[in-house]
């Protein structure tokens, strides 16, 4: 079957549904009928494989039960079943914390909501979806395709664009972190998963070669998403590539527990993640974190936590925006502490045009390890391919963008890296002397010839004395009409 097809013609009957409003509704309306779906047709295969195997949903809620039969209930019995038996026992399943599967049943339903009011509409859309079966390894792999693009409709769905970064940049920072099976990874805002689906694919590729690597891999990944909207996202990404019991992605905010009780037991050999920035979090948040870290800008929180939750030669990737690396304050504190702490041994400046259109703001991207202090950064600029003046929906970044800084990277140990056009390196002692100012601009650029300042600030001072005389005339006409 053609599961393109299949999605967009979902999509457009979805469109013909006066409750679904705008793009985020529509992805969220499809991402709960998907999860069910998918979790049904995984239950049935545990089933088969595994004697004592049970659905974590109640048989009458099961995807096989109510909705799989065409000619199935529909109309407005269709939608009171819906709305007020599925929904409700759903977001009450019982269970305690060893009950994974339930728990995801549970916290994925915990805020969703049925926008869709036509009984018939939802009918002809819920028959699509049975069409799919995500047990055929090819249809999954297609339908993973298909979803991504519905994730990367995130960006132009207003503020849902937060939830999603750009997979070619999740995929770089992976490739560059090289995560293996064993090594506990976290993503402590991990939005739609893209980069806990990057680092399983690069895992897979490279290390995964027996159900035993597997296992490890999948018993390694940790995340938190504290949004609803993502974390149903997240959970359902999951579960398409492969993840048996996707529990660990906790429906919390990592932020709310006091900073000084992550302790040894909770450290992390990986951080890889896009934390919010431009964001403000609410009253009392700060109170959790120490004095001299205490802010309200959630990506300098996320800074000072990422850096306490690595473990002794843990190693992170984190974006970040270049308010980070320029801000002072609060902010320089942060930066002293982690270039203390850690080596901050990388960072890769992008394009103001990478997250377009959601933000429009440059970001770096920080490569770091934990344990030994920094002495040198290596700065790299990556620019928009020739051609092409910025990247954009309709040419977006893309994982051979990057090719030319992996090539320049050099190797594990970094030992063959050379400056060159787009790159170049700082010592400790030029960054202690800007005050722990991190925006370095490359040296090897020469800036634009603006003029003579002293003739440019002339032109500048006749300009206004023109725009003074011009405003006096106006001045003087208007009182003139006003005494007729």
């Amino acid at each position: 079957m053609n599961v393109r097809t299949t999605v967009k013609s979902i999509q457009d009957i979805m469109r013909q549904d006066v409750g679904v409003d705008g793009d985020a509704q529509r992805i969220s309306q499809l991402c709960w009928m998907f999860f069910l779906k998918i979790i049904d047709d995984q239950d049935q295969e545990l089933e088969l494989m595994q004697d004592r195997y049970r659905s974590p949903i109640p048989d009458k809620f099961q995807w096989r039960a109510w909705a799989a039969d065409p000619e199935g209930i529909t109309g407005d019995d269709l939608m009171t079943f819906v709305n007020d038996e599925l929904f409700p026992t759903l977001k009450e399943l019982p269970g305690t914390a060893k009950d994974g599967r339930k728990r995801v049943v549970r916290d994925v339903f915990e805020d969703a909501y049925n926008y869709m009011k036509s009984g018939q509409l939802m009918r002809q859309v819920i028959n699509k979806i049975t069409a799919i079966d995500f047990n055929n390894l090819s249809e999954r792999q297609h339908f993973g395709d298909i979803y991504e693009q519905i994730l990367n409709d995130l960006q132009s769905a207003g503020n849902a664009g937060e939830y999603y970064t750009p997979r070619a940049v999740t995929a770089f920072m992976a490739d560059r972190i090289d995560p293996k099976p064993g090594e506990i990874l976290f993503d402590p805002a991990c939005g739609t998963g893209g980069f806990l689906t990057c680092a399983i694919r690069h895992m897979r590729d490279r290390y995964v070669k027996t159900p035993a690597d597997e296992q490890k891999m999948q018993k390694g990944l940790r995340a938190t998403e504290k949004k609803q909207l993502p974390h149903m996202l997240c959970v359902t990404n999951l579960l398409l590539h492969g993840i048996d019991d996707p529990s660990f992605v906790r429906h919390d905010n990592t932020l709310a527990r006091p900073y000084i009780s992550y302790t040894q037991s909770d450290r992390v050999d990986i951080v890889l993640t896009n934390p919010p920035f431009g964001g403000r979090e609410e009253d009392g948040i700060e109170s959790n974190f120490p004095k001299h870290f205490q802010t309200r800008e959630t990506a300098d929180l996320f800074l000072a936590l990422i850096v306490r939750l690595l473990k002794a030669n843990g190693r992170a990737a984190v974006v970040l925006p270049d308010g980070t690396l320029f801000g002072e304050g609060v902010k320089t504190r942060l930066k002293e502490h982690l270039l203390e702490e850690c080596n901050l041994h990388t960072i890769v400046r992008l394009p103001n045009s990478v997250f377009k259109p959601y933000a429009s703001i440059g970001t770096n991207l920080l490569f770091f390890e934990k344990g030994t202090p920094t002495k040198e950064i290596w700065y790299y600029e990556h620019r928009v391919p020739e051609g092409q003046k910025a990247y954009s929906m309709t040419r977006p970044i893309r994982f051979e963008h990057m090719k030319p800084c992996i090539d320049w990277w050099g190797g594990a140990e970094r030992v063959e890296r050379q400056e060159r056009e787009v790159a170049w390196k700082v010592t400790i002692d030029e960054i202690k002397a800007r005050n722990y100012n991190l925006d370095f601009k490359n040296p090897h650029v020469v800036d634009e010839d603006h003029g003579d300042p002293a003739e440019l600030l002339a032109k500048l001072e006749q300009s206004e004395a023109e725009t003074a005389k011009l405003r006096d005339k106006l001045k003087a006409i208007l009182q003139e009409a006003l005494l007729r």
